[in-house]
Formats: C-alpha cells, structure tokens, sequence
C-alpha cells in the first residue's frame, strides 16, 4: 500500500464516485475515511442554509430599519372652554411615500405632577382632550406605521412635544377655598365655597361651567348668597351633561388686586345623593320575623341605580338602663328585608338610606334616614300581659266579696236589711 493518498475517493464535481478499479490499492482504507464524502455533504448543506438565513435576516432588517418621520407643528390652543384644550399637528414630511401603510397616531397627554399618562390612538390630525388649567398641560404624539411596506410589522417615529399653561394671576391664597358640589336626586348641581383667605372685602365671584354640547362657556344664573356676598350656585337643567366632564371655573373680580380663579372638573354620576326613601312600613310576622319594606325616594333618582343600607336599633341593658345600640343589617339593592329575631331582642327603631350603586357610578352620596320607630314585646313581657287581666279579675272578685260581707254585719240577725243599695 502506499504511504501517501493523493487522490481523493470523491471528486470535488458533484461528488461523483470515481471508479476504485483504478486504486486498487484503496480498497482497504483507515476507519472514518469512508464517511469523508459525507461531511463534506453536510458542510455544503449548512452553507446554503446559513447563506439563505443571511438574505432574510437582511430583509427583515431593512423592514424594521425603515424610518418614519414624527409629525410635524405640534400645537396647543386654548378655546375658551375652562379646560378642554385642542391638540393640532401636521402629517409628517414624508407620509406620502407609505401608499401601502396605514398611518396612525399616538397621543399622550397629562398634567405636570401626573403620574401617569392618558393615551389616544388616532388617525386625526386635531383632537380636544380636558386639562386642569390650573397646572401645565404636557402633550406629546409619534407616527405609527404598519402594513405591506413594513411587512405587518409596526414602526414608531420620536415623539414631538408640546406645553400650555394658562397665565396664573394672583395670589394662591387669594382662590376660594371649601369648594363643594352635590347633585341633588339627579335634577340640580349645587355648590358652594368660602372666600379665599386672601380675598379682599366686596369681592364679586362668579361660576362659569361648560360640557361637551354646549357652544361656549355658560354663567350661573342662580346665586347662593351670603352677607350680599356669592358663596354658592345651583344649576338646573343638567341631564346632557350626566357621564361627562363638566368643567367648572370660579373666578373672582375685585379692584384692589386680581385674583386666583379656581379649576375643577366634575363627574355628575359621582356627586349624586338621593332624597330618603319612602313609605317605610314595619310589621311582624306569626314566627317572630321582622319584615321591613320601603319604596324608592323618586323624583331624578333612577331606581335601578340605588342601593340602600339598613340598621336596626336593639335596647341593651347595662346596669339597670336600657340604651339603643345601631348595627347595620343589609346593604342590598332590594327593597325589602325580613329579619329573624333569633336573641329575641327588643328592636326599637328601624332606619333606611340610600346612595349610589357601582354600577352606575364610582362614588356617591348617602341619602338621609328614614326612620320608624316601634316596640316588639319580649315573650316574658307577653306573658307578663295575660297575667295582669287575670290577677285585676281576681283582685276585682275579692273587693266585691269584702264588700258583701261587710253588708251582711251591719244588718239585724235573723231580718233582712231594708237599707238602700250600696249601704
């Protein structure tokens, strides 16, 4: 055998297999040296599979390296109504270029000190969101591209910015101060507040509110008053603005100094507290249960949207005294509750109120009680009742027996007494 090898068993064209009748002397080569044609094979194999995964992966990168613009002129404007600001930009430079994308927009808003922000998907180009003027409102919006030319795959541009803030005029202890709202049985707002502790003497406030649908900014027209002051407003007539942001301003005029006009943004589903429920009855049943019923307060409030709490008032005796200890029993969306009297309690009063629900509200106000007053006798009490009858019968024969004898000795023996009736 030789010592050297120079030919190889495989040609390099195709690998096709050259006859070993022209090397005899191959026929009995070294262990593994049949398995070279092989390896070669799967080298091949694995260059072609490398080569094609460096044309997609190159594909695939110019897709996601494809870059859009941001949109351009971002602008904030203030259009009079306490609050809801118009965001407006321009398309980006080159969005004419993406015929076989859709472009979208993401804006994102807040007020300076907000933790988080609130997030819009659009494909506008002008959009009105709410702010308390009272801090800077902050906006920002990118471009969003997806479709055939980023094959599905969603492209972001930077983000461009934009800042408001309404020029603030006086001092902030010159602003009301206790500003509260409520809104009563669904049908009226009222508000009120105290002067600020900056506030000059002879100040006039006013309350200004605006809500989607209306035009521009209204003027209360109904004044609570106080020391010929304005210390309060009611406002009727406010269905459409009901699951909205309603935007209050109060602003004071004075001419010795300006004042600071304060911001807020109401929720009229929150603020809402019913009247007192109606026509509670209290009655007992043969086994001793307690059945309570009552009909909703009416008027604006919608039934379907009340829950109502009840408590019940039990007389404990301590040391001698018997006092009324409330325990809530229920709160429940039904207007009606039967109670077993298992202690055999003396329950004294029952009381009824109601608020909100979560379903057609986050918060609200509860309603003032409605309360009846009762007195359940305990079972020594009853049997207590059927003695007395008995012991004044009794109590009533024996005077009327001592009566009859007390007759008989003063009359003659033997003779009966003609003397008139009663002695």
């Amino acid at each position: 055998m030789r010592s050297g090898l120079s030919t190889p068993l495989y040609s390099s064209s195709l690998f096709t297999r050259v006859p070993q009748d022209r090397f005899p002397e191959a026929t009995h080569l070294p262990a593994g040296t049949s398995y070279l044609g092989m390896a070669v094979q799967w080298l091949c194999a694995l260059s072609a599979a490398l080569a094609w995964g460096c044309l997609a992966s190159s594909s695939s990168s110019s897709s996601s390296h494809m870059a859009v613009a941001p949109p351009q002129d971002l602008q904030i404007t203030d259009p009079g109504l306490l609050g809801a600001l118009d965001v407006e930009w321009k398309p980006p430079r080159n969005v004419h270029t993406f015929s076989d994308c859709a472009v979208t927009y993401k804006l994102e808003y807040r007020n300076t000190g907000d933790r988080d922000w609130k997030v819009i998907f659009t494909r506008k180009l002008k959009f009105r969101v709410g702010f308390d003027l009272s801090r800077t409102a902050e906006v920002k919006v990118q471009t969003l591209l997806k479709g055939r030319c980023t094959d599905d795959m969603e492209v972001q541009s930077d983000w461009i910015y934009a800042a408001f803030q309404v020029p603030l005029q006086g001092k902030l202890e010159s602003e009301v101060q206790n500003f509260h709202c409520i809104y009563h049985d669904w049908e009226y707002l009222k508000c009120t507040w105290q002067p600020g502790l900056l506030a000059p003497r002879g100040v006039h406030y006013g309350l200004y509110y605006w809500y989607e649908g209306l035009d521009q900014a209204a003027q209360c027209d109904d004044y609570i008053q106080d020391d010929g002051l304005n210390a309060g407003c009611v406002l009727q007539n406010l269905s459409q603005a009901e699951y909205k942001d309603l935007r209050i301003c109060v602003n004071g005029s004075v001419a010795a100094a300006p004042l600071r006009p304060l911001y807020a943004t109401l929720r009229l589903h929150n603020l809402a507290k019913p009247s007192p429920p109606k026509q509670l009855v209290v009655s007992m049943s043969a086994a001793e249960e307690l059945r309570v019923a009552w009909s909703p307060p009416g008027r604006g409030t919608p039934p379907q949207c009340l829950e109502y709490e009840v408590q019940l008032a039990e007389e404990e005796e301590e040391e001698g005294e018997a006092e009324a200890a409330w325990a809530s029993v229920s709160t429940q969306m039904e207007t009606a509750l039967t109670i077993s009297r298992a202690n055999r309690s003396r329950i004294s009063c029952v009381r009824v109120r109601g608020r909100t629900n979560i379903f057609c509200a986050d918060r609200g106000f509860w309603s003032e009680w409605t309360q009846e007053c009762f007195s359940v006798p305990r079972k020594e009490d009853k049997q207590l009742f059927i003695l007395i009858p008995v012991i004044l019968s009794l109590s009533s024969s024996l005077l009327i027996f001592t009566l009859i004898g007390q007759c008989k000795k003063r009359s003659p023996t033997g003779k009966p007494s003609h003397a008139p009736v009663g002695c």
